[in-house]
């Protein structure tokens, strides 16, 4: 008899999985963004906050909702499976390990090192900080293939340290600038006009931010009444998430005006740190925001090592013989891992390039840790509607309000980044058409034809 997973966790249990699964390092990152797409109009920054919050929890919940109509079913590919089939499934899988993983992992090995860097006084753009991203990748790699049990266990301690500075930002830091009128001052007065289509701008980089929801779908199978606390678990985490941000995003608001937090660009939010818990104090807690965006990285990179094996292990995609290995002393699909790690570095190596030099790739620079996001809610769309044809023992909550809710999202999502990354999304389309292109080689390589 196989094993099964137990059902061991409770609803508190399960909400604080979602919180620690959602919450990383895009809200320190992103905030800066926002702050400056919207010209420092903060309300325009915390409507921003809340248009993504929304998406994420009808989303969210719409997901949920899926998660327990198919049982034992676990992460996007599977729910694509699910609704749509495995050929739709392949290809995310293919977007998932060649495309997903590997920008947004790339991309917060650069956020872990620019934050370093503003601690030691280097530039962000310069080789020091590009050194300090190929180290933490590397770091992170061998932490993952070598040691899965201690990964796991840095990932549990970065939880709980990446909620300080969030949590002491927006209490205290609200606190004092309502004392000191700083945040009266921010609210009423706007830095400049900001850029064009700056909402459009500030949504789809609090996306950036929220995005990881989708992670904590997987745990239904070990949810205790799965029907009724995944859904509670998924609508109160991401809720309790939103709100985490916005205090955050107004905590900042309290310290310093907002001219310096922009002018100050990737110190601002060491600069607002110090100026409220003191410079020893300030530079901890921003040591703080380091270890919460190595977590995120920490657990981007468990999805990057086994982005191609979890396509291997179903007979797909390139050399299924050897990427579907797993290390017997280990449990690692090192051989996974290490192209994982490749796609990393490439990725990178082009970020670098389109986003912090002076466009070496021409028509072809995106913004890498966006618009792979955006395609992600563009990949959903199918998914939604077919769950809607196929639901039908579903309520109309369930089954047509919540899913049509969670479409209007996506296009949404779809149309800011259209207004917010301009000619750019072209460019990535052709990118991503021929990344999914050659999935389509692989796949009439497979032995195995897939049905729809």
């Amino acid at each position: 008899m196989e094993p099964k997973l137990e059902k061991k966790y409770g609803l508190f249990t399960a909400i604080a999985m979602v919180v620690g699964i959602v919450i990383g390092s895009g809200v320190f990152f992103k905030a800066e963004k926002i702050l400056t797409a919207t010209g420092g109009n903060l309300k325009l920054g915390i409507l921003a906050w809340v248009i993504g919050g929304i998406i994420m929890i009808s989303c969210a919940y719409t997901f949920s909702v899926m998660a327990t109509k198919y049982q034992y079913v676990n992460g996007i590919v599977d729910y694509a499976e699910a609704t749509m089939g495995k050929k739709y499934a392949y290809y995310i899988g293919w977007f998932m390990a060649l495309i997903y993983y590997p920008t947004i992992t790339s991309v917060l090995a650069w956020v872990s090192a620019r934050y370093t860097c503003v601690i030691f006084g280097f530039s962000i753009t310069g080789g020091e900080c590009m050194t300090i991203a190929c180290l933490y990748l590397v770091l992170s790699f061998t932490l993952n293939s070598l040691s899965p049990v201690l990964a796991g266990k840095f990932q549990v301690s970065t939880t709980v340290i990446k909620l300080i500075p969030l949590f002491l930002m927006a209490v205290i830091g609200t606190f004092t600038g309502i004392r000191s009128g700083m945040t009266m001052y921010n609210f009423t007065h706007s830095v400049s006009q900001g850029t064009p289509n700056g909402l459009f701008t500030a949504v789809v980089a609090a996306a950036f931010a929220y995005e990881g929801w989708i992670i904590a779908t997987c745990i239904n199978a070990e949810l205790k009444n799965a029907k009724r606390n995944l859904p509670l678990a998924l609508i109160i985490g991401t809720f309790i998430t939103m709100s985490a941000y916005i205090l955050y995003y107004i905590g900042l608001a309290g310290t310093i005006e907002n001219e310096v937090m922009m002018a100050g660009g990737e110190a601002g939010a060491k600069l607002a740190f110090q100026t409220i818990f003191t410079s020893a104090g300030g530079s901890l807690l921003f040591v703080f925001v380091i270890i919460s965006c190595l977590g995120t990285l920490n657990g981007l990179m468990l999805g990057c090592t086994r982005g191609i094996y979890s396509l291997a292990a179903r007979g797909l995609g390139p050399k299924p013989q050897i990427f579907s290995q797993v290390d017997s002393a280990t449990n690692m699909p090192v051989n996974s891992a290490i192209l994982g790690l490749f796609l990393c570095a490439v990725w990178l190596f082009y970020f670098y390039g389109a986003n912090l030099t002076s466009n070496w790739f021409g028509f072809f620079s995106f913004d890498s840790s966006e618009l792979p996001i955006i395609t992600l809610y563009a990949l959903y769309i199918p998914i939604f509607i077919m769950f809607m044809v196929k639901g039908k023992e579903l309520s109309f909550f369930n089954r047509i309000l919540m899913p049509c809710l969670s479409l209007i999202g996506c296009i949404f999502m779809i149309i800011a980044a259209a207004f917010a990354h301009g000619i750019a999304v072209v460019a990535y389309l052709i990118v991503f058409s021929v990344v999914m292109l050659s999935a389509v080689f692989f796949l009439r390589r497979a032995k195995q034809p897939l049905e729809q």
